[in-house]
């Protein structure tokens, strides 16, 4: 019988496999997460990006690399340390972050209005608690 730790990181692991299959693009997982960051913190150095997501400043440069090429990312000068610059999402980043975001949604609001108003209610204040045992 698996324990209850087993059971939700297989339960989460398996919701987030399926949120993942709703994506429609030709990025990688990698540059999504790296969009994803830059969309929530803002202009930020390659540092800071790769700080947020725990990884080691050349794997981020090579991943914005490929994200500028494509037009997804801007960088422009810091305004106040010549030797750095600022990463920001382009027109185009938000355009396909805000595409994805909705198809994964509209995939779980249709999953979800097939549950009862209790379960709903449950998974509500799952959430919760998941952003909690998430948290650093």
């Amino acid at each position: 019988m698996p324990s209850d730790s087993q059971r939700l990181a297989r339960s989460v692991v398996r919701l987030a496999r399926r949120l993942r299959q709703e994506r429609n693009t030709e990025l990688t997982p990698t540059q999504l997460a790296v969009l994803g960051t830059v969309m929530v913190m803002g202009p930020a150095t390659p540092s800071a990006i790769a700080a947020r997501e725990n990884v080691r400043p050349p794997s981020v440069t090579r991943t914005l690399n490929c994200l500028a090429d494509d037009g997804y990312i801007v960088r422009e000068p810091h305004p106040d340390d010549g030797r750095q610059v600022l990463v920001r999402l382009s027109d185009k980043g938000e355009l396909l972050l805000t595409e994805q975001r909705n198809r994964r949604n509209a995939w779980l609001d249709g999953r979800l209005s097939t549950l009862t108003v209790a379960e709903r209610a449950t998974l509500r204040d799952a959430s919760d608690l998941l952003e909690r045992l998430a948290a650093e």
